[in-house]
């Protein structure tokens, strides 16, 4: 079974996939963080509710929120990044969020966690 990598870890993973989709990705993530002007904390929460509203794939969440953790993201701030955002993306959007995120951490999420 293949290794999961998470945040800073993730990023260097797909810098050195021989792989111009990811090293695409990764060319256009470098730096974004200096020119948003945000702190690491709000940056991280920011990209997760984006995460929400395009109703990203699990990899996405594993990789960001990998990296707030790595961080030092309390989850309950993503959690709470979740309730803020459900009034304007839709109860729908924060479930597959939610399934997403425990997919992406390989987490049995019941519907009383959600």
């Amino acid at each position: 079974m293949a290794q999961k990598v998470t945040g800073g870890e993730g990023v260097a993973a797909l810098a050195e996939a021989n792989a111009p989709v990811f090293e695409t990705i990764v060319q256009m993530t470098l730096n974004t963080f200096e020119r948003s002007g945000l702190d690491e904390e709000t940056y991280l929460l920011a990209r997760i509710a984006a995460l929400v509203a395009m109703d990203a794939s699990a990899p996405s969440y594993l990789l960001n929120i990998g990296t707030a953790a790595e961080l030092g993201v309390p989850l309950e701030k993503v959690q709470g990044t979740l309730v803020a955002i459900a009034p304007v993306v839709g109860s729908a959007r924060v479930v597959s969020a939610a399934h997403n995120i425990g997919e992406a951490f390989g987490l049995e999420i019941s519907a009383e966690d959600a």
